[in-house]
């Protein structure tokens, strides 16, 4: 009889299991080096801050406020205005200044979308600039 090697009681099994040794060796020392060779990042953001000056603060611009009602009356900073033409001579005299004033129009919920629309239309052939639309809110 010829010695066996192993158990000579066991099964003659294949042993199907890999050795991941290595493999975790060669992962290590792949991780080691990539951290390695990446560069160095620094956490800073580079600002050009402005320098302080003893300027006095701008002041605010001036507001004109024209609001609409139900019906289509317009009214100029709370003066009722009686038609269109009196509205286009204050939107011409805004529009000649120099550093003109904003316009908040204010329209009513109610109000018919034409009126608005002239407004803004007359506003914008005189050259007015500066106009928005507040009281949004009331849309909601």
């Amino acid at each position: 009889m010829a010695m066996q090697p192993g158990n000579a009681g066991a099964d003659d099994e294949l042993m199907i299991d890999i050795n991941t040794t290595p493999l975790i060796d060669v992962m290590l020392v792949l991780l080691i080096m990539f951290i390695i060779t990446i560069p160095i990042q620094t956490h800073a953001v580079k600002m050009n801050m402005p320098t302080p000056n003893n300027a006095p603060p701008p002041r605010p611009p001036a507001v004109v406020s024209i609001d609409v009602d139900f019906d289509g009356t317009i009214g100029w900073n709370g003066e009722i205005l009686p038609d269109r033409a009196a509205l286009e001579a204050k939107l011409a005299t805004v529009a000649a200044m120099a550093d003109p004033p904003e316009i908040h129009l204010r329209p009513n919920k109610l109000v018919a979308y034409k009126v608005v629309a002239m407004i803004m239309a007359s506003a914008q052939r005189l050259g007015v600039t500066k106009i928005g639309i507040v009281g949004n809110e009331q849309f909601m």
